[in-house]
């Protein structure tokens, strides 16, 4: 195994404190093995991250699932407002969230925040998932038919629908096609979103 020479101490220290790399970063760097960066700092008392500091870390290098577009005009602007506002009033609250998860049963409020995550936020299509919400005594095919036709997101990519045992018509006629999740799996997607809110929140 080869190892590391001493007088590599502070270009060790600068490459993991300032640059931020792993470990293993270090070790393709330097054309040597993991074990021998981790004998190396381990002997010459460099202190290792925990493992909450190793995971923020990781969240900053990895790159967005989505291409922010470019807000060249009152359109866009308008949209992302739009969008923003929408999901501060129907998007998950939870705070331990990391996907973005926007609910509702009135299509044309699913399609316009589908337009500010196609148009403004630049989704992967691919990435796109939609969970169902029906009554039991809806057709659950025929609503993810139609979910699925207007949303133009393919049915593969609906997950399992959640079936409520209630049949009285009042909740019914008021969701007639059941209500539906669109969720998008980026936290820094997420993240993006709740600062939007945060600075709308100032106006």
């Amino acid at each position: 195994m080869a190892t590391i020479s001493r007088k590599s101490l502070s270009k060790i220290e600068h490459l993991y404190y300032d640059e931020h790399l792993s470990a293993q970063e270090i070790a393709l760097k330097l054309d040597v093995s993991m074990d021998a960066v981790y004998y190396f700092m381990r002997h010459n008392k460099i202190k290792r991250r925990d493992k909450n500091e190793a995971n923020r870390l990781r969240f900053q290098k990895a790159l967005p699932s989505f291409k922010l577009r470019n807000i060249s005009n009152a359109y866009l602007e308008k949209l992302r407002i739009i969008g923003t506002m929408l999901y501060w009033g129907e998007g998950s609250k939870w705070d331990g969230e990391v996907i973005v998860d926007f609910a509702n049963s009135d299509k044309d409020m699913i399609l316009l925040f589908l337009k500010f995550l196609r148009e403004v936020c630049g989704v992967d299509e691919k990435k796109l998932r939609v969970f169902p919400y029906f009554y039991a005594n809806q057709d659950a095919d025929e609503n993810i038919r139609y979910w699925s036709g207007i949303t133009k997101i393919k049915k593969e990519q609906f997950t399992k629908p959640y079936t409520k045992k209630d049949s009285r018509k009042e909740k019914i006629n008021k969701m007639k096609h059941g209500l539906v999740h669109v969720r998008y799996a980026d936290k820094k997607l997420l993240m993006l979103i709740r600062n939007w809110i945060e600075e709308y929140k100032k106006y």
